[in-house]
Order: structure tokens, then C-alpha cells, then sequence
């Protein structure tokens, strides 16, 4: 008895775009990839129906986090910097603000 093959989710996307990009018969690339045609078939439609929905693959989720992180940090760095500008204006002009 044969034991079930598991693929890492980096294998199947990288499948998965291989058939969407190349536009080549899900059974000729699961026959290079040494992938069962179904398995393939079944990692490229969940793909479809999760763009049709607009769900994000772990790795875009990923992604979006380390982006969302990202911009909140130079958000932050912009606003110091445009708080120190205009405190140094300020003492450059001989106001004090108070």
C-alpha cells in the first residue's frame, strides 16, 4: 500500500502558477511535476475560486502583514520628522511656541 505523497504549500503555488501562466494542460504539467492529474487539477481550481473571491494565498497574507507593518513604521518616522521640522523652524525663526 502506497502512503499519500504531501507537497509544501511553495510546491503547489509554484504548480498551481505554472498551469495559469503557461496556459499548458493541467495533465501535461502534472506529468512533468510527477503530480497525480486530479491533485493538480483540484490545487489549480481552489486557486481560481480563491481569486474569484479575492482570498490572499498564505504567502500574500504573509506579505500584506510585513507591507501593513512597514507602513505603519514610516508613518510613524514621517511624523516625528515633520514634528522636528517644524520645532526646528520654529526655533530657527526665534519662536518658542509657548
Amino acid at each position: 500500500m502506497e502512503s499519500r505523497r504531501r507537497f509544501d504549500q511553495e510546491f503547489k503555488e509554484g504548480a498551481v502558477r505554472i498551469v495559469l501562466e503557461t496556459e499548458k494542460p493541467v495533465a501535461a504539467v502534472a506529468r512533468d511535476l510527477g503530480v497525480h492529474e486530479t491533485t493538480l487539477g483540484n490545487w489549480v481550481n481552489a486557486a481560481r475560486r480563491r481569486e474569484k473571491k479575492g482570498e490572499l494565498s498564505e504567502g500574500e497574507r504573509a506579505e500584506l502583514e510585513r507591507l501593513r507593518a512597514e507602513n505603519a513604521r514610516l508613518a510613524m518616522e514621517r511624523d516625528v520628522l515633520k514634528r522636528s521640522v517644524a520645532l526646528w523652524v520654529n526655533e530657527a525663526m526665534g519662536r518658542t511656541g509657548r
